[in-house]
């Protein structure tokens, strides 16, 4: 289950990362383009399942129009993209059927 949350500017992402290193709680970014098909298909699934949920990890969703220096952040290079910081490591995908596994969507 996930919250969804569209960050519209590089310093919201920059306070989720400090919360993220201060408070020690799962945070899930996914990276995304306005004009890619696959990434506007995967935040559609996205809003659809999640869009009234008030409970779970929230799923912070980036897109690159809005915040493209954000992208250098996790040296993304490869859309969608999700990152998941964990207490004890970063896990990085980008690879859509492993995002939509692990987002629950298929």
């Amino acid at each position: 289950m996930f919250k969804l949350d569209f960050l519209t500017k590089e310093n919201d992402l920059n306070k989720v990362i400090k919360r993220f290193k201060r408070d020690s709680y799962p945070v899930s970014v996914l990276f995304t383009s306005l004009w890619d098909e696959y990434c506007t298909s995967l935040v559609s699934k996205l809003e659809e399942k999640y869009k009234d949920s008030k409970k779970g990890e929230t799923l912070y969703i980036v897109d690159s129009f809005r915040m493209p220096h954000s992208f250098v952040i996790f040296k993304t290079t490869k859309i969608p993209h999700l990152i998941q910081l964990r207490l004890d490591k970063t896990l990085s995908q980008d690879y859509l059927p492993h995002i939509l596994k692990t987002l629950k969507l298929s």
